[in-house]
């Protein structure tokens, strides 16, 4: 019951642990790869606009297999990332669509309009 109560105010306390897993696969990772991931790990948890615990823990959670696998298979950062990093990093994002913190302020700019345009008719 209690811990019920304690995720109600704090989230999940399995997504918690997962996260740190992870966090903790990534900062154990071999140079270049280790500076890499936390690289677009940072990028992604400020970018994305994803919202949903458990979509942001899949995302991470492939993240670390993505630059784990590549620090043992001896894969450049280039042949992952590219040219354009940032493209790279924002298309792995878009795997993940979700629900972003921008839909609630999309849905209140539309109905404000509309409600705007109903006023004007009347």
């Amino acid at each position: 019951m209690a811990m019920k109560w304690i995720e109600a105010l704090t989230g999940s306390l399995e997504q918690k642990k997962q996260y740190r897993q992870d966090k903790a696969r990534i900062d154990g990772l071999a140079e270049p790869y280790g500076s890499a991931a936390k690289a677009m790990h940072r990028y992604l948890l400020n970018t994305s606009g994803i919202v949903d615990g458990d979509v942001i823990i899949r995302m991470l959670t492939d993240l670390a297999d993505l630059w784990e696998t590549a620090a043992v298979d001896g894969t450049p950062v280039h042949d992952i990332v590219g040219d354009d990093p940032a493209d790279f990093a924002d298309t792995f994002a878009k795997a993940y669509a979700a629900k972003e913190w921008q839909d609630k302020e999309r849905a209140r700019f539309v109905k404000a309009l509309e409600d705007a345009k109903k006023e004007e008719r009347s």
